[in-house]
């Protein structure tokens, strides 16, 4: 209650003389919560407000001017108090890929969000961004042992178990570390991506890097919240890879060898996902995010099913899920 005052005294302040209502927009899997405010003329905004304790909006910013400046559609910074953590944005509205995806639009919608990915990558450097190195991941992977199995699937791993995993994670990792690297959104997906104009508004990469040029094609294509036939993702894939080369973006030049890192890139974000679902719901008492988890199953048993490298990561997967659950939100 305390914070919404501070939040109501900050708006004042910035916007003098003008009324407004504020209700809540969304909240995201952190600290962050997002608020809408209306105006008496019907005009909206959306403040951010993220907790200093928790939250640092210095990489928000940073990156808004980064993908603005390359021609991406992201919310404008009005106004900002890094002191108390409050951003005042433009709204890019309410209307989700998630919401928004049809099997008659998706053609569109997924080109659009292909061409935004585009500028995002051709725009990348070295030493703008954090790297998305071998710490980084494995620090991800480690989610997977310590709050899935462990804690979420109540199972103790044997020491020759848990050097096998490591040894897993290094395989995934090698091939993560060896693809080109680019500006990585981290988090490019349907919750993520709004259905505006100019198409996408594209939110919450303030935890962008600079990393492994497949990461976001896994995040669009192998989505947590929504699923589409593995045939159509490839022709999505496909188009990509043959427009990145006609771009300039550095994918590899044998389309085998950039689906192969496209999967290893899956697998190593399905894993930290499930790790952190699992966190979400055990330490921070966020029970919504247990639904998707069979999906992210799903994908990740099918990519280890392929890979002589992932069968002993499979074995451990189908002993904590022997049955494929039903997954929710398909087309």
């Amino acid at each position: 209650m305390e914070r919404l005052q501070q939040i109501h005294a900050w708006l004042e302040k910035c916007l003098p003389g003008k009324r407004f209502s504020l209700a809540p927009a969304s909240a995201d899997a952190s600290f962050r919560r997002y608020f809408r405010a209306t105006l008496e003329d019907g005009s909206t905004h959306i403040v951010m407000d993220a907790p200093p304790s928790h939250e640092d909006c210095r990489p928000y910013l940073k990156v808004a001017r980064l993908f603005h400046d390359a021609g991406v559609h992201v919310p404008e910074v009005f106004a900002e108090d890094l002191e108390q953590g409050f951003l005042l944005l433009s709204d890019l509205g309410g209307n989700t890929y998630l919401s928004a995806l049809t099997p008659a639009n998706a053609n569109e919608l997924y080109a659009d969000a292909l061409g935004a990915l585009a500028a995002i990558q051709r725009a990348s450097r070295p030493g703008v961004l954090p790297e998305y190195d071998h710490a980084l991941l494995l620090r991800e992977l480690m989610l997977f042992p310590e709050w899935y199995v462990a804690r979420h699937k109540g199972v103790s791993l044997s020491d020759a178990e848990m050097a096998e995993l490591l040894k897993v994670f290094e395989t995934i990792m090698a091939v993560n570390l060896a693809e080109p690297q680019v500006f990585v959104h981290r988090d490019y997906h349907c919750r993520n991506l709004m259905a505006s104009s100019p198409n996408p508004g594209v939110l919450d990469f303030q935890d962008a890097v600079y990393g492994p040029l497949t990461y976001d094609l896994a995040s669009l294509f192998k989505d947590a919240y929504i699923h589409w036939d593995e045939e159509q993702t490839l022709d999505w894939l496909v188009r990509y890879w043959e427009i990145g080369r006609q771009l300039g973006l550095p994918v590899r030049p044998d389309f085998n060898d950039f689906h192969r890192d496209y999967e290893f890139m899956g697998a190593q974000r399905h894993i930290k996902v499930l790790g952190i679902f699992a966190r979400l719901y055990h330490r921070d008492g966020k029970d919504g995010y247990l639904k998707d988890m069979p999906l992210v199953m799903l994908y990740l048993k099918a990519t280890c099913r392929r890979y002589r490298e992932l069968k002993p990561l499979l074995r451990l997967l189908e002993r904590l899920e022997p049955e494929e659950l039903q997954i929710g939100y398909t087309f």
